[in-house]
Parts: C-alpha cells; structure tokens; sequence
C-alpha cells in the first residue's frame, strides 16, 4: 500500500516497544470496503510478543528519564505527536479511508481531532495544579498525581484515530507507558499513530500497537499483573468480560460501550433544522457509531408529515465511494457486519415494523463491488420490540409516536442503554426538564453527535463505566497520593514523651 510506505511504515510489521517486527501471532488482512481489495496482510501480535512489551514497558516507565520529567518537558512530546498528525493528516485521512470505507471528510476530520487531543493534553498537563487541603492540626495536608506505570487502551474499529488519540494522550500525559491494542478489521492506522510517536522521540518502550486476536492480545492485556488500567472501546459483551477479569486484580477500567440512543422531536421544532441533525445523527458514518441516534421519537401532533419529510430526505441521500466528495454514506466496514445489519432488519420485519425506506442493498454496478446498505428507516414497533431495544450499528432508524414529555423521558429510559439523547425544541426550558430527565451521559440539544474533547464522554447502564475527555481525563490515567507534613516539631502526646 503505497501510502503507508510515503509515511514511512514497514509493510508487515507491529510495533513493540520501539521495535519495528512481523509478529508472532495470526494473520490480519486490511480490506478496503469500498471493493474488498486488500490493503496490506501482517502477523498480529502474539501472547509472546505482549508479554514482552510489557516487560519493556515496565522498563521505561520506572525509567527517571521519564517518570520524573516536569509536565511542561512531558508535553512538549505531546505537541511533537500533535505537528506529526497535522504534518501527515492526508496520508492519515488516506489510509483510515481505506481501512474502515469511510469519507476521505470524516477521516480528514477525526486526524485533525487527535491532533487536536494531543495539543489539549498537553495544555492540561502543563496547567493542572496539585491540591493543596484545608488542614486540620498542626500539619500541611495535601495530594499529588502519580502514574500508574503501565496501562493499555483497546479501540475499535470504527473510528480508530480519533479513539487512538483518546486513550494515547492522555495517558502518555499522565506519565506511563502505553500498550494499544487496535481491532483486527481497522489495525493500519494505529501503527501509522506509532510511526508518528517514534518520529516526536517518543522513548523506546513507552508505545506498543499489538493488532492481533482478542482472546491472545486483550486477554493478556486485561490479566496480566503488570498493567495498572484498561480503558476499553467496543461491544457491552466484551467489556462486562473486561470488567469481570479487572475486578479479580482490582484493577480500574474505562468502558465506552454500546448505545441505542433516542432522538425527541417535540412539535415545535425547527423542522429543517432537526431534520438535518437526524441525518447527521444516525446516518453519518454508515450508522456504524455507538452514539447513532438509532431511535427517533416524534410528537404525535407532526408524526405523520415529520415521517413524510424525513423519508424523502433520507432517499435523497448520497451513498457512494468514500473517495467521492459528494457521497454521504460510504460502506460498511466488512461483510460480516453488513450480514448482522440485513438480519436485523429481518428481524424488525418479522416483529412486525414496516420499512419506511431503503432495507436492502444498492442496485448497479458501482455498489457490486462494495459493502454497501441503504439508509434505513422502519416504523410500527413497540418501544419493547427487539429492533428498539439491541444495538444494530448500522444505517438503521427505527420512528415511534409519543404524546407529551413524561412519555417522551420514559420512552426513551426503556433501554438498557444510556449513552446520548439528542433533544429538538424551541422552548429551552423543556429541553432541559427533558435533559435532566432521560438517562444518558451526554445530552445534545437543537444538535447531534457534536463533540469536544474539553467535554467529557461516557455513558451508565450498559453503556459504559467511567469518563473520557476533559481535564479529568487524565486524572484517570493517575493515582493519586496523599501527604501529611508536620508543623508542630513536637513528639505525639500519645506516646507520653515530654518535648
């Protein structure tokens, strides 16, 4: 794959511990959605080769050289990764592209958004103040934030740079060393973030990508004694397993999971604006986001011209190759996946939903060749149906009525899930009423699937444990240490000697 050798990245290789080297595990295959043509075929990682990063990233971790830098001498290697990513952004945008199918747009904007989280980190790191406590005898009470030594981040597929970047700069922040493990369907660009990091001086050992099979390369990352924390991103299923290996060590985990989220239109709404951020919102990256707005609920009073509307402004939708400037839905990811999608519309069928628009595959020939799915959107189901209630992950939307806003909040909490809720409205006090209402980590209002990384991130219930962003994260990738020292110059009076 050319690109990967203009960036300078061995063809073939992993990254362990400041080592270019084929590894020791399964065979991985980078396809390109767009026609299934093979991007490049490497070794992934194996339990060896983990076990060994580990090793050296204990090494450099406890190395003074490191731990002992001054946060302003730590983040100038975070504003080096940071002009890296801006320096190589189209090269990045090119290969996330043809790894995952998606626009050369998005992936233009999710390179320029790590680079952005690794110049904020650095911003933190250099302004966060330790915290001196009111005391409460006669010494001086305060904490201070330590590494944790060696942690690792597990991203997905669907939008790996940008979750890269997430997990990679915060924690590099905080002082440890970083063991990353990308999903087997999207592996490239993670080893090009690596590339990148060496190219800052990033210290040997302080980065591992170790792409490779969740049972040999996350397993280990998750049990293994020395690694302090797991921030994880992907399916609920893997991260309550996550979650049950890390409670037998003790050991803090970050989980972003799964989602379903609802979308409420109230009949007051700025129709053409909330019709866009609906689009935007559940259609955007093929639908394959944890944050979709994969539920739609509409006020009674405008439902049928709403749906009317909505429908015709879904079939106008551009669905194309991701390197068209005009497309505005690019492919699925892998066949596989584009299966679990086509059966669950199936499914919806079966349960007796109705299909609104799109539920199958583009006809022509300029989609035989790629993995693609029509936007989709069904009506007639209960809140109970199995459409409503599982994540699908793909470009599908199920519409359902709702009469005032205390139907509204409890439609919208029937779910297992409770990642977003996007609300549209002109009256602000409703929104928030609305807002505070509905379960969910992040509230959009009159928007959809905007974000910052000053702003934290995460979700409860099936959706997640723990936060992302902001200045707390990289608090998260600290532990914290209190000290007492005393003023008084006098023995403890308990011991019962005289000064």
């Amino acid at each position: 794959m050319a690109v990967m050798q203009e960036i300078g990245l061995p063809d073939g290789s992993i990254y362990v511990a400041g080592e270019w080297r084929e590894g020791r595990g399964a065979e991985i295959t980078s396809i390109y959605p767009a026609d299934r043509s093979v991007n490049l075929t490497l070794r992934g990682a194996s339990r060896d080769d983990v076990e060994e990063a580990i090793a050296r990233a204990q090494t450099a971790a406890e190395d003074p050289s490191w731990r002992n830098l001054l946060p302003h001498q730590r983040a100038t290697y975070l504003h080096r990764i940071a002009d890296g990513l801006t320096r190589h952004g189209e090269r990045i945008a090119q290969v996330q592209s043809r790894d995952t199918g998606k626009t050369l747009a998005e992936t233009r904007a999710l390179a320029a958004s790590a680079a952005g989280t690794f110049r904020y980190f650095a911003a933190v790191l250099e302004t966060e103040e330790e915290a001196l406590t009111p005391s409460r005898g006669n010494y001086i009470t305060m904490s201070v934030q330590e590494p944790i030594g060696v942690v690792a981040g597990i991203t997905p597929w669907n939008s790996p740079i940008a979750s890269d970047a997430q997990k990679l700069a915060p924690a590099l922040a905080a002082g440890n060393a970083v063991l990353m493990k990308p999903a087997s369907w999207s592996p490239l660009v993670s080893l090009v973030m690596a590339r990148i990091c060496e190219e800052a001086g990033l210290p040997p050992g302080l980065l591992s990508v170790l792409p490779g099979r969740g049972e040999e390369v996350g397993d280990t990352l998750v049990t293994h004694p020395a690694i302090g924390k797991v921030s994880f991103t992907g399916g609920t299923e893997v991260g309550r397993g996550i979650a049950r290996k890390a409670a037998e060590k003790l050991m803090p985990v970050s989980l972003e999971l799964g989602g379903k989220s609802p979308t409420i239109v109230f009949a007051d709404a700025d129709l053409d604006l909330t019709i866009a951020g609906i689009l935007f919102g559940i259609f955007s990256s093929t639908g394959q986001s944890c944050i979709a707005g994969s539920r739609l609920l509409v006020q009674r009073p405008i439902y049928e011209s709403f749906v009317e509307r909505l429908v015709a402004a879904t079939k106008a939708l551009r669905v194309g190759h991701p390197a068209d400037p005009a497309t505005q839905v690019a492919p699925m990811i892998r066949d596989p996946h584009r299966d679990s999608v086509e059966r669950a519309v199936a499914q919806a069928v079966a349960e007796g939903g109705t299909i609104l628009c799109g539920g199958h595959r583009p006809e022509g020939a300029a989609y035989e060749a790629g993995i693609y799915y029509l936007p989709t959107i069904i009506a007639g189901l209960p809140n109970t149906a199995q459409t409503c209630q599982e994540e699908i992950f793909g470009p599908v939307l199920h519409v359902q009525p709702f009469e005032d806003e205390a139907e509204a909040i409890a439609l919208s909490n029937d779910s297992s899930y409770g990642l977003a809720c996007g609300i549209w409205t002109r009256d602000f006090n409703r929104a928030w009423r609305i807002g505070r209402g509905v379960g969910t980590g992040t509230v959009w209002v009159n928007t959809y699937k905007q974000f910052s990384i000053s702003t934290p991130f995460g979700g409860i219930k099936d959706s997640g444990l723990g936060r992302e962003k902001g200045r707390q994260g990289l608090r998260a990738w600290q532990r914290q240490k209190s000290f007492y020292l005393d003023t008084s110059g006098q023995p403890h009076p308990w011991a019962g000697i005289a000064a």
